[in-house]
């Protein structure tokens, strides 16, 4: 069998908790494969809103297997937090939730290098959430970090202490006021570490190649937006992994030939968080409304998004660096209500008419142009069908898929699972 990806095509925060949710029904094993507890995967069901960090979308499915692949990384004292979270549903993590030895271990002192690191830069802040995921993967490709298979080691404790200490010296390198309780951090870190060993750990990268001789399905998800991909994102406002299509190959320990779909999604707007450039942002009314209508608060640091209109240069490009198969297009219900949208189908780059992403995106090398599409009012949080939809909407899709030359196969009109309409 082939595995299947599924990919945020923006600025992260695209609705993809929710889609893994509506899809994993279809498959046997879903698997993270990069990132950390930056990323929140909101999912609402029953009326109850659900925040996961890094555990996989698919945990609520009794019959799905779900995996955190060793390109993710991972803060046992969040990590533990979560599943006490979860306690509530009575859900088997001891053989439903399994763990790659290879992933990396976020440390307190990763966090606090982070924090010391990000308060340095002063005004060129990046806008890390703080978490440690920059210094985690930093460690990760320097050589020096410590992975969940380290945990099972004798050593465990002293090359923790080396790590720490070395954090340490660091921090005070980077010369800021910085108040910080290290052996309370290192007391809550250790007793995490020590319920992190009750779970189950394997090797990711036999267990998931043998599964698929077994003829077992595969949904690889992905976290953050393409547009933050370390290579191909934004630069330097980025997240510190692959969030692109490439990354569920490194991340999981696929080969490239397994790749069968890869699934596509984005808002019917565009919206980032932090720090960097974004063409279409709008500091308008229409930007408020965007905001306050689609509820764009970020579901792990609670940070406000900023919002703008569908910037098309950059969502064809995130299409094309991913070969995305199908596009799911979320919150289309937020736009209801206004009388004209606007779709950025071309920049000007430096004086010159372009329709590709260039190297550099900042408001004073590019200035968006917009095509004008007549927009519709009516509440389509009840709709069901595609057929209900109004004909301005289809009318929208039509326009990129035209643009985008894939076929949008699923339109969001809602948060909860059921809002989820099949094209």
């Amino acid at each position: 069998m082939a595995v299947d990806l599924l990919l945020g095509l923006q600025w992260g925060d695209e609705g993809k908790g929710k889609i893994v949710d509506v899809l994993t029904s279809k498959y046997d094993i879903i698997a993270r494969f990069q990132g950390g507890p930056n990323a929140g995967h909101t999912l609402e069901f029953d009326g109850i809103k659900h925040v996961l960090r890094t555990i996989p979308s698919g945990i609520f499915h009794k019959d799905s297997i779900n995996i955190i692949g060793n390109g993710v990384v991972i803060d046992p004292v969040v990590f533990m937090k979560e599943i006490e979270g979860l306690e509530q549903f009575k859900i088997d993590f001891v053989n439903r939730l399994l763990i790659s030895r290879k992933a990396h271990l976020i440390l307190p002192t990763h966090r606090l290098l982070d924090a010391a690191s990000e308060a340095a830069k002063g005004k060129a802040k990046i806008g890390s959430t703080l978490k440690g995921i920059g210094p985690t993967y930093m460690d990760k490709t320097g050589r020096n970090g410590l992975r969940v298979g380290d945990i099972e080691l004798e050593d465990f404790e002293q090359r923790y202490r080396t790590l720490a200490d070395k954090h340490e010296s660091m921090i005070q390198f980077h010369d800021v006021d910085m108040q910080y309780n290290l052996p309370e951090l290192e007391e809550e870190f250790f007793q995490a570490v020590k319920e992190l060993q009750k779970l189950t750990f394997i090797d990711s990268e036999e267990y998931l190649n043998r599964a698929l001789k077994e003829g077992k399905t595969i949904l690889a998800e992905g976290a953050q937006g393409s547009l933050l991909d370390i290579d191909f994102g934004t630069y330097p406002f980025v997240t510190s992994s692959n969030t692109t299509a490439a990354g569920a190959c490194t991340g999981l320990g696929i080969a490239p030939n397994r790749v069968q779909e890869v699934f596509g999604i984005f808002k019917a707007y565009t919206t980032r968080v932090g720090s960097g450039p974004f063409p279409t942002e709008l500091h308008d009314e229409v930007g408020a409304t965007m905001a306050s209508v689609g509820r764009e608060f970020g579901s792990v640091t609670g940070r406000a998004r900023r919002c703008g209109w569908l910037d098309l240069v950059a969502l064809k490009y995130a299409v094309e660096v991913n070969g995305v198969t199908e596009l799911y297009m979320m919150k289309a219900d937020v736009l209801s209500g206004f009388e004209t949208l606007k779709v950025c189908t071309k920049y000007t780059y430096k004086g010159e008419t372009i329709n590709y992403l260039p190297y550099n995106i900042e408001p004073e090398n590019v200035e968006p142009i917009y095509e004008e599409i007549k927009g519709w009012n009516a509440d389509l949080t009840g709709m069901t069908s595609y057929d209900q939809l109004p004909t301005e909407l289809k009318a929208y899709i039509q326009f990129i898929e035209n643009y985008l030359d894939v076929p949008v196969k699923v339109v969001s009109v809602g948060p909860d699972r059921k809002q989820t309409i099949i094209k």
